[in-house]
Order: structure tokens, then sequence, then C-alpha cells
């Protein structure tokens, strides 16, 4: 079971969103009034003492608990066998956070190691600065999740997470790119912030991405605007941690129930006030528009379209990165870009839509339920069992297939497609894609005897993303340098 299907199962079982720090905090060590006369002064069996009541008082309550790993290590060998104590009283439905802040890229095998294979931890915290390579140690392991530290609420950081400008900070770049580090059952974001409009901007840039927030109890903070601002559309994506103060009190169990209930009755409440389907506006009006302008805008604030530099599959290092696998989860953009593509399609002469596996079919489906014609797909690879089928769904030999794929690098996968299909008697003379990443590849196509389509290219779209200002002048110029 992955980290997010555990956590969901948690919070379906005690209706709640709420998170509780487990931490030996010896200056936070409340008298409960039920502590043995032999553990006055053993300051380790107090904290357990302390930590072991807060989990009977609140694992019905709670969807996960956070362990920060710092104050275990202040405490030397104790604290560490301390920790593992602690980690099997937590009842096992319930996910464990490691609260790391892990920075070290040389420690990171060894450390995912450790505490996903001894600790059986779910998920741990870490600080993005490493890049890609740090994490990938932990993403190894399929079934756990990372939460990466993208804001921090301590007011001596504001200058660097804020920097080059308020209006372009660092912290929001940094959201972009860890979202391409991997899935969002494996990668997720932690938020140090009381304040509603910043959280808003992380979550409008990765809208589907689980926040951790914490740092919000602050006086004076809107914990309903937090709540409206965190929560993704569907009135999900929030983790919120319970405040230290809360720990400390005596009626601990009615206390979080009642933070529950409040949570609860705000989110119900947002959730009945909100659309059942997101609206997007422009608000940008350039002279000269492109005709796909708010398209490429929507792709863009909703993450598909990133800036930086990544590292393909080929190996070749870009300027940019493209994930489209987000289009799906939003009806009305995946209806505009079906749209998009029939444009091209109704110009072209097929009997069949072929969908390449795995990114273009749920597009090739679209297409042919808008356009009325059957699809069909060449699997990936043959299985040794079943039907042993290259090509699923039905067809005639002699008939002619357009081929669906969603971006043009290399054009290696799907000219090996379309050799497929036609090994089984079917004809390619067309081949559609949504962005063309050009450098020739249409030119490579046309040498091997296919009709290269594309609804965008590479070119275009950062050529409207910067005339929008939507990504700076320095992205633009390094793409126009790598790309040329």
């Amino acid at each position: 079971m992955n980290f997010l299907t555990k956590l969901n199962k948690a919070i379906a079982q005690n209706q709640s969103l709420l998170v509780v720090g487990l931490d030996p905090n010896p200056e936070i060590l409340p008298d409960l009034g039920n502590r043995s006369m032999a553990n006055r002064d053993n300051p380790i069996n107090n904290l357990q003492e302390w930590l072991e009541w807060v989990i009977g008082e609140t694992s019905a309550r709670v969807a996960a608990y956070k362990l920060n790993l710092g104050f275990y290590q202040a405490l030397g060998v104790a604290g560490l066998e301390l920790l593992e104590r602690i980690l099997n009283k937590i009842p096992n439905q319930l996910p464990i956070i490691l609260d790391a802040q892990h920075g070290d890229l040389n420690s990171s095998t060894v450390f995912a190691q450790t505490i996903f294979e001894q600790w059986q931890v779910d998920a741990v915290t870490l600080t993005p600065y490493a890049g890609q390579d740090h994490a990938a140690p932990f993403l190894v392991y399929a079934e756990r999740a990372v939460f990466i530290l993208c804001h921090s609420s301590n007011p001596g950081a504001l200058a660097l997470q804020e920097y080059p400008h308020p209006d372009n900070p660092l912290y929001l770049e940094l959201v972009k790119q860890v979202q391409s580090w991997g899935t969002m059952e494996q990668v997720c974001l932690e938020v140090g912030s009381n304040n509603p409009d910043l959280l808003g901007k992380i979550r409008a840039v990765a809208p589907e991405r689980l926040i951790l927030l914490r740092s919000i109890w602050a006086e004076g903070a809107d914990f309903r605007l937090l709540l409206q601002a965190g929560f993704d559309r569907h009135g999900e994506g929030l983790l919120i941690t319970v405040s230290w103060d809360l720990l400390t009190n005596k009626n601990l169990a009615s206390e979080v129930a009642k933070l529950n209930q409040q949570v609860a009755q705000i989110r119900s409440e947002l959730i009945q006030a909100g659309s059942t389907c997101e609206l997007w506006t422009s608000n940008v009006c350039l002279f000269n528009k492109h005709p796909h302008q708010d398209l490429i805008l929507q792709l863009f604030d909703i993450g598909c379209l990133l800036f930086g530099e990544y590292v393909q599959a080929s190996g070749a290092t870009f300027s940019y990165y493209i994930d489209l696998r987000k289009i799906i989860s939003n009806p009305q953009l995946f209806n505009q870009v079906i749209e998009a593509y029939a444009g091209i399609l109704k110009n072209l002469t097929f009997e069949r839509i072929a969908g390449i596996p795995y990114g273009a079919l749920p597009t090739a489906t679209g297409l042919a339920l808008e356009l009325h014609y059957p699809m069909i797909f060449p699997r990936k690879e043959v299985k040794a069992h079943g039907t042993r089928r290259l090509i699923e769904g039905n067809f005639h030999p002699g008939e002619t297939a357009v081929v669906i794929d969603d971006i043009l690098i290399s054009a290696q996968s799907v000219m090996e497609s379309a050799a497929k299909l036609e090994s089984a008697g079917l004809k390619v003379e067309d081949i559609v894609v949504f962005i063309d990443h050009e450098a020739g590849v249409k030119d490579r196509l046309a040498s091997n005897g296919y009709r290269a389509h594309s609804v965008l290219n590479i070119s275009e779209i950062t050529e409207t993303l910067y005339e929008a200002g939507r990504i700076t002048a320095e992205q633009y110029d390094c793409f126009q340098k790598n790309h040329h």
C-alpha cells in the first residue's frame, strides 16, 4: 500500500486532516499529574510517557503523525532508542512522516534505507537544494513519499525565498521544478506560512499535490482563508499540523475533536460554495494573439510546461520540461486539447485512430468519441499470455490509421509504433501530435514516408509565454540559446 492510499484510508477512518507532532522537546514537556515517582528524575522516560499519552489521546482523531528527527538526535543514543520505541507505539494504520529536513546528497541512499526499511516510516521531509539527485534514492521506494520543503515561515528566510523578486519568487520556482521529480503519489510539498495569498499561489502552481501545512497558528492568522487557499478544487490535498500548545492541554482528545469539527465545517462550506468545474480565465491581452493563446497559458498555469534545466529520458538536457499528464484531470482543458487535435484530423483521410501508449491513449479515446472513428492501439510489449496481440482493437488489413501521440522529440517511439501497425497490414500516412519539439523531427518523419502535424510547437509556446509575462527574459533567452 503506497503512502497516499494509506493516508486517504486514515483520513476516511478518522475523519481528520490533522497531523500531530511526536517531538520529545523537553522545553514543552507538560505536567500532566500522572507520572510515577520513579520517572521524575528520568527525562527520557518522562518524554516517552508524554508522547505515548499523546498517541493514546489522538490516534482515533488524526490522519498521520510527524516525528521531528532533530529532537531525537539531540538526546543522543537514548533519543534514537526512544524514537524506535515511539514508532512501535503508533498504530499500523496511521502514516508516519519523519520530519528530517534531510539535505545531504552523500548520505541520502543509506539514510533512505534506514528510515524506510529499518524504521518503516511512510514519508520523509527533504530540503530541495541538492536537486532531484537527492530525492532519487528515496523515490526508489515506490510505496513511500517525500515532502519537499518549498517555503519556510522563518522571517529570516524571506529575502532568499522571494529572490529575485516577489512577483517571481524562488519558492514558486521550487514548486514548479520539484513536480517533475516524481508522481503526485510520491512527491508532496511542505509549506510553512500563515499567509493565504502565498499559499494560494503555491496551490495554483501545484493544483494536484498534497501540501503539508505548518506554522499556521500565529496570532491573527485567518484559519478559514488558509484552508480556502490550500485545498484543491475537490476540497482535498491538505494536511494541517496541530499546534504544540494543544499537545500540552490535559483535554487533548476533546480539543483535537473540536479542531477536526472546525476543519470539517469549513471544508463543507467551501465545497458547497465552489463550482463543480473550475473556470479558468485569461488575464492577458496581446496585440498579436496566438490562435491557441489561452490553451498555452492554461498549460503553463497548471504546471504542464516548466522552464529550467531538465534531463530528458534520452539523456539530453533541455531548458524546459513538458508534462501533459495533468491535462486529463481538468475536463475543461482536456476538451480544448481534443478540439485542437480534431481541427487537424478533420482535414485528413483515415479509417482508424491509433493512440500511442501510454501518454496518448486518453487523447485518442477522446478523439474517437468526438469524431466517431474506431480506435486501435499498438501494444508497447506483447504479453506471453492471453491473445498475444500486437495491435488491440478491431481492424482490417489495408485500412489507413492516423497515429496520435503527445510530444515529438526524436520521433523514434512514434516510428516504432507506426511500424507495428504496418506489420499488421495497416497503412500509416499521417502522425498528429500535440507539441512538436522541432529540431528537424518532422523532416525526419517525412524522409521515412510520414506526414507530421502538430497543434503547437515549442517555439511558439515559449514566445507566447514570454509575451504574456509567464516566463522571465532569462528563461526566454536560455531557451533561444539552447534551442537554435
